[in-house]
Parts: C-alpha cells; sequence; structure tokens
C-alpha cells in the first residue's frame, strides 16, 4: 500500500522506464489502472460542486486568467520549448513557466515532452502513444489512462536530464497541483475577508478557479490529440491525419494549426500566415522584446512553397502560361 501510495505522489517511484510504446492494435492491449487515476475522475466529479458554491464574476475572471496562464505555459513551454526547442531561455524563465505549467495536472513536464516527441517520430501509427488510428476516445483520453504509457520516457528526454529542478517537477507533478489548489482556496478565504466586495469564498475559488478551469484546460489540451487528427483543412500533405483548425487554435492559443505544425515541427510559430491567430507565438514575441526569450526559430521559405495551396497557384499559373494566357 506504501509503494502503491509513493507512485501517486512520486511518479518516478518503481518506475520500470518503459523504452518504447508497445502496439494497441485490439482493446485487450489498454490497460486502464482505475485506481491509479482516482484524482483524474475525481476532478471531473468535482465540478458538480459549481451548484453548491454559487458564482461571482470574480471566480469566472480568476478561472479564465488561470486557464490562459497555465494554457501558455502548456503550448510555449511544455510544447514549443521542452518538445521541439523552437526557441531559448533563461533558466529561472524556463522554471517559472515549466512551473506553472506542473499545475495544470497534465503530470509532469519530462512525461508529456517524452511522449509528445514519440506522437511526432510515429504519429498516427501504432507506435503513436495517442494515435487518431484508434479512435476519438482512446486519442483523447483512454491513451493516458493506459498502464504503458504512466512511465516518463527518459531516453527520449535526455537532454533535459541535466536539470535537477525539471526532474523534481516530473517526479512530484501530483503535489505540486495539490498545493496549487490548496492555494487558491487559501486565496479565497483570505479575499473573503479581506475584499468582501468581490462575493467570493475559498470553495468557490477553489471550484471555478482550480477545479472548472483544470478540467477545461486538460480537454482542450487533449482535443489536439483527437479533434485536430479529425476535423479541419490541410495546407500540407503529411503522412497523418492531422488538421488545422480555427476553434481549436483559439482555445489553446495556437496549437490548433496542427497540420502546419505536423509538416514543419522546428518553427516557434505553428500559425503560419497572417490570418492564423497564433496568440502563444504573439506572446513568445513580446517576451523576446524584453530579453525573456530568444532564438525564436522561422519559418523557412520552403515551408510556403510546399503548401498545398501555394502549389494550386503555381499549377494554375503554369496552365495558363501553356494555354498562352499568362503574357
Amino acid at each position: 500500500m506504501f509503494k502503491f501510495f509513493l507512485r501517486w505522489m512520486d511518479s518516478w517511484s518503481g518506475d520500470a522506464n518503459t523504452p518504447t510504446v508497445q502496439p494497441v492494435r485490439h482493446a485487450k492491449d489498454i490497460q486502464i489502472q482505475w485506481v491509479r487515476i482516482l484524482p483524474f475522475i475525481l476532478l471531473h466529479i468535482a465540478c458538480l460542486a459549481v451548484f453548491w458554491v454559487g458564482v461571482s464574476w470574480f471566480a469566472v475572471l480568476f478561472m479564465l486568467f488561470f486557464y490562459l496562464l497555465r494554457m501558455f505555459a502548456i503550448t510555449a513551454f511544455f510544447h514549443r520549448y521542452l518538445s521541439h526547442k523552437t526557441f531559448q531561455t533563461s533558466r529561472l524563465v524556463q522554471f517559472i513557466f515549466i512551473l506553472i505549467g506542473t499545475m495544470s495536472a497534465q503530470r509532469g513536464p519530462l512525461w508529456w515532452a517524452a511522449h509528445h516527441r514519440y506522437h511526432h517520430r510515429f504519429t498516427d501509427t501504432e507506435q503513436d502513444p495517442h494515435s487518431s488510428t484508434h479512435g476519438f476516445w482512446y486519442s483523447h483520453v483512454g491513451w493516458f489512462l493506459n498502464e504503458q504509457n504512466f512511465s516518463t520516457r527518459k531516453a527520449v528526454i535526455k537532454d533535459w536530464l541535466k536539470y535537477p529542478e525539471l526532474i523534481w517537477l516530473d517526479r512530484f507533478s501530483l503535489p505540486v497541483v495539490l498545493a496549487t489548489a490548496v492555494g487558491i482556496y487559501v486565496l479565497g478565504e483570505w479575499l473573503a475577508v479581506a475584499y468582501p466586495v468581490l462575493a467570493t469564498t475559498g470553495p468557490q475559488l477553489l471550484v471555478w478557479g482550480f477545479v472548472i478551469s483544470t478540467v477545461l484546460l486538460i480537454h482542450a489540451t487533449l482535443c489536439i490529440n483527437s479533434l485536430a487528427h479529425l476535423y479541419g483543412s490541410r495546407d500540407f500533405e503529411t503522412p497523418d491525419n492531422s488538421r488545422n483548425n480555427l476553434f481549436l487554435s483559439i482555445i489553446t492559443l495556437g496549437e490548433g494549426w496542427h497540420n502546419n505544425h505536423h509538416y514543419y515541427a522546428g518553427s516557434t510559430r505553428q500559425g503560419f500566415y497572417w490570418w492564423q491567430i497564433d496568440v502563444t507565438y504573439y506572446l513568445l514575441k513580446i517576451m523576446s522584446w524584453f530579453g525573456l526569450v530568444w532564438g525564436l526559430k522561422p519559418i523557412p521559405e520552403r515551408v510556403y512553397t510546399a503548401s498545398i495551396r501555394t502549389a494550386s497557384k503555381i499549377k494554375i499559373s503554369s496552365n495558363k502560361v501553356e494555354h498562352g494566357e499568362g503574357s
């Protein structure tokens, strides 16, 4: 029992470190650990407490603020920084934003980056941890509930193992999340006394600012694994099912331009065209003006010439020239 509890608190405890993703071909290949995912289940059930705590404008605004702050930490630092190294930053800024991302209850930062790197290596194949070929349910939530995907695949993120603070955050991600929840509750209780005009309380701020905000954040992020491989447009020919989706880009601050990203993952910017809203990139650009981040990797010109849209225009133009319409 002690070892079981320890694995909840320290994700590296008893870590077998499965080196590869085992193919998922049948339902029997999925071994969901219902007890270990109890916190995830309870988090969703806790949303019903909203009928008890009520609502206030401050609680809703705090929910949105904490959602956006952590979404930026996930998209900019878990994804574009840890997973793909598309920009550089200082060790202090690295720790601050990866700590904020760890508060998102999406497990540890190194666990997150390792699985995402596997996703890019084997996108939509049997080796992809959340392959869309297994259906919506598995690519959305089933994959990270599967026993084989609980361990941090250290072999894939050796470049980050030199930072003991990142290892600490990865190991103790659940205690960080629990401390975040307690901190929000204490803040709500203090505001109830110090600023009663805000009409909020500890339980109310906990439910809105942490529980609901976190559930929305988790599922918005997971939609990139599931819906972004099912619905949307394709500007680039890729060997996977990735799609560009404006709605997903809005709720994830730019991650919805998934087809772009799977064609060229080395760019800091994922909205390749000016009309493709990429809030994460805009914020990183602003941070670069203040020297907080630097070395933002651009989109190569060859990427634009490879797009389906550009290729179609070139083909139409060539046909016109061939028929004497281009002079």
